[in-house]
């Protein structure tokens, strides 16, 4: 399967500590400093949206937002220009992107994200739509992936809707909380091996 549109969000340990409406400002400095290897072009403001995007950093390649889904504030990563290479390659670009802005938003802005539990979206329902046909297809890459981002660890992966309308969504979650850091570790080792 050609997987394009990979979305991927990690989620935030201390969400009462975040000041949403200070991230718009945030964003726009990402902006003007060029800090992701994607063209940063706007910043859109969706607080009025009850458990919805929140803020979001809207670029050429891909989109970054803190995002509030379902009650819960992460950083999701929304890829939407196609790549070349195999599926694990574009999940782990996926995953060092966020990574990436995640460890910026720890360092400058106090921000302390879980590595308990990813989520991951494939945001194509023609190329990959919520059945559980689509589950075991990708499951087997799935399962790569994960074993790649928590070096081995013991984890679950779970997928829970069946829905036609949503998105295809699995989370992968571990007893152990991983830091930022030691997740793009864990990418970058992969890498070298690679």
């Amino acid at each position: 399967m050609n997987l394009q549109h990979i979305n991927i969000k990690f989620f935030i340990e201390n969400p009462e500590a975040v000041k949403l409406e200070e991230y718009s400002g945030i964003f726009n400095n990402w902006i003007q400093r060029h800090v992701t290897a994607e063209l940063l072009i706007d910043v859109a403001d969706y607080l009025h949206v009850h458990n919805g995007p929140g803020i979001l950093l809207i670029g050429h390649e891909a989109d970054y937002s803190l995002d509030n889904r379902a009650g819960r504030l992460g950083l999701l990563y929304n890829r939407k220009a196609q790549l070349d290479g195999s599926v694990q390659e574009k999940l782990a670009q996926a995953a060092g992107a966020a990574l990436t802005a995640a460890r910026l938003l720890e360092k400058e802005n106090g921000v302390k994200f879980s590595g308990q539990e990813t989520q991951l979206i494939i945001n194509d329902r023609l190329l990959a739509p919520n059945t559980r046909e689509t589950f075991a297809a990708l499951e087997p890459d799935l399962r790569t992936f994960f074993d790649r981002l928590y070096n081995g660890t013991e984890y679950t992966l779970t997928y829970a809707s069946v829905d036609p309308r949503e998105r295809f969504t699995v989370d992968g979650k571990v007893s152990t909380n991983f830091d930022v850091e030691t997740l793009l570790k864990n990418l970058s080792m992969e890498t070298a091996h690679a």
